[in-house]
């Protein structure tokens, strides 16, 4: 294979690893989003040690402390812009990956790991009642090891769940 080919198989499976989840972290989000509301979850938050501010770049350009369902609800809406862009996310063959791909994907997936971390410490006993646990702690697990092995997500983003990823994903 030549590097050129290899690149852009790399790249288009990047592509549609990130398109993946999205789709599962929001659906897993959309199992508990009735839970999540202003006054249960008045900060976007992992704990007490971890919270996320919003800024977008456009209408929030300083990063804003938001509830969570309303930063959730903004970054899906980012996400879905971003995917959706056939010029950062081609769909047509030959049409290049831009030079910002893969720091976008890589700020996709940040992001996303934070609805993890959300789900997990405010939300987990909500879909351990509907029976959704092994489906999170997969989908957690395949993401977890997709961001580890290829460095798409700095270590001190992943230190919230730092407890959870020794028990679920010891090799």
């Amino acid at each position: 294979l030549s590097l050129s080919f290899s690149l852009f198989l790399s790249l288009s499976l990047s592509c549609r690893v990130v398109v993946d989840f999205f789709n599962r972290i929001n659906l897993i989000y959309g199992t508990v989003c009735e839970f999540c509301t202003d006054e249960s979850c008045p900060v976007m938050s992992g704990g007490p040690k971890y919270e996320y501010m919003w800024a977008d770049g456009v209408q929030y350009k300083k990063p804003t402390a938001l509830p969570a369902p309303r930063y959730i609800e903004l970054l899906m809406e980012w996400i879905e812009k971003h995917i959706n862009d056939t010029d950062l996310f081609p769909v047509q063959v030959g049409h290049p990956f831009p030079k910002t791909f893969m720091p976008v994907c890589k700020k996709i997936l940040t992001r996303l790991y934070r609805v993890f971390v959300h789900v997990y410490i405010h939300h987990f006993d909500k879909l351990q009642v509907i029976g959704a646990e092994a489906h999170i702690n997969t989908c957690f697990k395949h993401y977890y090891f997709f961001v580890t092995r290829f460095k798409l997500v700095e270590d001190k983003e992943l230190e919230p769940l730092r407890d959870l990823v020794e028990t679920l994903c010891r090799r």
